[in-house]
Order: structure tokens, then C-alpha cells, then sequence
């Protein structure tokens, strides 16, 4: 089923899906275009796109973690740094707006959007350092940011998020988005290079405040938020801005495509499947039981066995040195709460492969996950917690969900088997 969900929203499905959409077809396939494609999935999507007939590609460049199998020549191709960015994100960012100011007004600046985009494209604002930027970023995520409060920052402080790539463009700017985040937000995958941006000062400031974030922004960055809020520092372009009047964004794939194929397969294997519709977001280790809850009052509505699917992103606040990630966390919090839970068992996986510090994309619990913990001399699950080191729990019992690299990103999904 996870492999099913990852399929549903791979790279030649969402650009064939756009592809033979009549609105997104007609802008490709008019005037010549400038690709540039940025994210976990660029180069896969960039791959996907240029093979299409009939698509006239004057320049190519591809911003991602890895290079793929059967990138054309014409594809420039650079790796960057995720989840932090590092000196080759500048240069990426520097390489992406000068493609984007090659396109002329006849010309079309064609951005594959895809999750990390954030990190891999990144320079800072004027009168901020790249250090500034990335020190603000990372203590905005240490203290338990979501993406939309992560993208707002990033925004404010960048020379092409938040719709500041788009308006270096003389030309037609479409972007094409694989989506992952809750509510498929276009302004928000990616941090809207492409975009105008409905975000302002005031919001970054208040979600600062409401994780109690401020003391930990450098200087120089406080300074610059506080000019903004003050109206000497000008706030990113918004909708309306004649500099994006002909930029439009597009979702060609998201977490639905992928809960969607994990769902017909499931009914493939005769299990009676069940989607919950609300998006599972929050503290992974908090929110994991009350999603519990719900999935198995879901499942024994129900007779025979049953399969509760669902998408979402979750956040971990991190206080310790350890290797893992959100959907390992989501996954080891449910590892008590399942032992009354026989015949049953629960997965969570990030669908880019990666879950956080990991290298795995996640991990399933069920009755007997504690035992089988306790009988290899294991810590405590509270003590693993603590230390963020839910991976080298999971990896010795060998219930880690190793997919490798998948390149495509629509967030998390988690499912719930029960076999009454």
C-alpha cells in the first residue's frame, strides 16, 4: 500500500497528469520555455517534462539533493544542501534567477516546485548575511515552526522566495507544484518563488511570538523584522503586483493522489478502506495517539478487515542529538498504545524516503513492538523520545520502512491495518 501511494504522485504520473490537463497544457506547449525545477523531486520532474514531445526547452537547470538516471545533457543539474541550506544553495539561487531573467517577454520561465525547495534555493535578503538567514531558520525550527510559519520567515528574509523569482521574469511564469503541504497552499510549497505572497511582517512576527522565538533570531534579522513591521522595509510581492500579472501556479500532485492509490490497493487486497478526511498535523508524539484513537473507531465501524489511511505533516520540537524524524516519532508514540491492540499494526512514512535525520522513511508499530524492545535490552520509549533517537529503536528490530530515495514529496501518510 505504501508503495502503491508513492506510484500514485511519481514523477512521470504528475507531469503526464499536467501534461493532459487543458489549462496547464496550453501554457506549456505555447511559447519557448526556461525550466528551472527545484526540490527533492527537480531533477525526476525536470527529467518527466523534458521528454515530452512537442515541448520546446531553451534552457534547463535542476535543483535538487540528487542527480537521477537518464537526465538529458541539456539538464544542468546542481545538488544543495537539505534540510539545512549550505554555500551550493546560494549559488543555486544566484543560477535560478538569472534563468529567470533570461526569459524574454515572448518567453516562458517554467518552475517545477517540488518540498525542500525551501533549503535548496536559498539567498538571503539585502543587508542580511547567508549566516543570519540560516541561523534564523534553523532556531525557527528547532522551536517547533510549521511549514507555514517556516515559509513566512524564509520569505521575509530571501531574495527569491515569495514570489521574488517570478519577478525577475520578464516573461509568462507558471509554476507546476508538487505539493507538501496541508492545504496545498501554492504560496507555501517551496516558499512561492513563482507566487505572489499573502503572508506580511505581522505574521512572521506573531508566529515568533507564539513559539517564543525571538531571543533566539540574530540581530540582524530582528532588525530587519522590525523595520518591516515598522513600513521602512518593503514586504515581499503580493497578489496584485503588476510584476506577477502573468504569473499562475498549478498543483499537479498531491497527498489526496497518493492516500487515493493506497486506498485502491488496499481494496485490491480485499481490506474494507477507510480515509480520514481531517489532515494529521502537530506534535508528532502528541498528536499520534489521538490519531489512533480516531483510526480505530474508524476501523471497527466497520466489519472484516479494515485499512485507515491518512496524509499530513507533523513537527518534532528537538532537544536531543539523536537520529530521527516525524514519522518515526509519530510511529514510536504509538508503540504502548498498540499493545492492546492485537492483530493490528501502524506505519507512517514520509513519502520522499528521508525522514528527517534518518536515512529510512519511517516505521511500524504493533502489539508486540514493546516486548520484542524490551527483549533486545532497548531504553525506555519516554528516554528515546527525549533524545530524538526514535531511528536507532526502530532499526534494530528491523521495523524501519526503508524505501530509499523516492523523488516525488506530498508529505506523510499513515495507515492502520486490523485484522479483527
Amino acid at each position: 500500500m505504501i508503495q502503491a501511494a508513492l506510484d500514485g504522485v511519481s514523477a512521470p504520473r504528475v507531469v503526464a497528469r499536467a501534461c493532459e490537463t487543458p489549462a496547464t497544457r496550453e501554457r506549456l506547449f505555447g511559447s519557448p520555455i526556461h525550466l528551472v525545477a527545484v526540490g527533492k523531486a527537480a531533477p525526476a520532474l525536470a527529467v518527466a517534462l523534458m521528454s515530452r514531445p512537442g515541448l520546446r526547452v531553451t534552457s534547463a537547470l535542476a535543483i535538487g539533493t540528487h542527480p537521477v538516471a537518464h537526465m538529458p545533457a541539456s539538464l544542468d543539474f546542481m545538488p544543495a544542501g537539505h534540510p539545512y541550506p549550505d554555500g551550493r544553495s546560494r549559488a543555486a539561487a544566484v543560477a535560478a534567477l538569472d534563468r529567470a531573467s533570461r526569459a524574454g517577454p515572448d518567453e516562458h520561465l517554467v518552475l517545477l516546485v517540488s518540498g525542500g525547495a525551501s533549503a535548496l534555493m536559498c539567498e538571503a535578503a539585502e543587508g542580511l548575511t547567508f549566516e543570519d538567514k540560516l541561523a534564523a531558520t534553523r532556531a525557527f525550527m528547532l522551536a517547533g515552526a510549521d511549514i507555514h510559519q517556516l515559509n513566512a520567515l524564509r520569505k521575509h528574509l530571501s531574495r527569491v522566495k515569495g514570489g521574488w523569482l517570478a519577478a525577475a521574469c520578464r516573461g509568462v511564469t507558471t509554476t507546476l507544484a508538487l505539493s507538501d503541504v496541508v492545504g496545498d497552499d501554492l504560496s507555501v510549497i517551496g516558499s512561492g518563488p513563482g507566487l505572489a505572497d499573502p503572508s506580511t511582517w505581522q505574521d512572521v512576527a506573531a508566529a515568533l511570538t507564539s513559539l517564543r522565538a525571538w531571543e533566539a533570531m540574530p540581530d540582524a534579522v530582528r532588525a530587519r523584522l522590525e523595520a518591516g513591521l515598522a513600513g521602512q522595509v518593503a514586504d515581499t510581492p503580493k497578489p496584485g503586483d503588476p510584476r506577477l500579472a502573468r504569473a499562475q501556479g498549478f498543483v499537479v500532485g498531491r497527498a489526496a493522489d497518493a492516500v487515493e492509490a493506497a486506498r485502491a490497493k488496499a481494496h485490491a487486497l480485499g481490506y474494507r478502506a477507510l480515509v480520514m478526511d481531517e489532515r494529521v498535523t502537530g506534535e508528532a508524539r502528541r498528536v499520534a495517539p489521538m490519531w489512533l484513537a480516531r483510526a480505530l473507531s474508524l476501523a471497527r465501524s466497520t466489519d472484516g478487515p479494515a485499512c485507515v489511511i491518512s496524509a499530513g505533516e507533523t513537527t518534532v520540537k528537538v532537544t536531543g542529538a539523536g537520529l530521527g524524524g516525524r514519522n518515526l516519532e509519530f510511529a514510536l508514540a504509538l508503540a504502548e498504545p498498540m499493545r492492546d491492540v492485537p492483530h493490528a499494526v501502524v506505519a507512517s512514512v514520509g513519502t520522499d524516503g528521508i525522514d528527517g535525520t534518518s536515512g529510512v522513511a519511517g516505521g511500524w508499530v504493533d502489539a508486540e513492538t514493546v516486548d520484542r524492545a524490551a527483549a533486545r535490552g532497548l531504553p525506555a520509549i519516554t528516554d528515546v523520545l527525549d533524545r530524538n533517537d526514535s531511528y536507532n529503536y526502530f532499526a534494530p528490530l528491523g521495523d524501519a520502512v526503508r524505501t530509499g530515495r523516492t523523488d516525488t514529496n506530498v508529505g506523510d501518510i499513515q495507515i492502520l491495518l486490523v485484522n479483527p
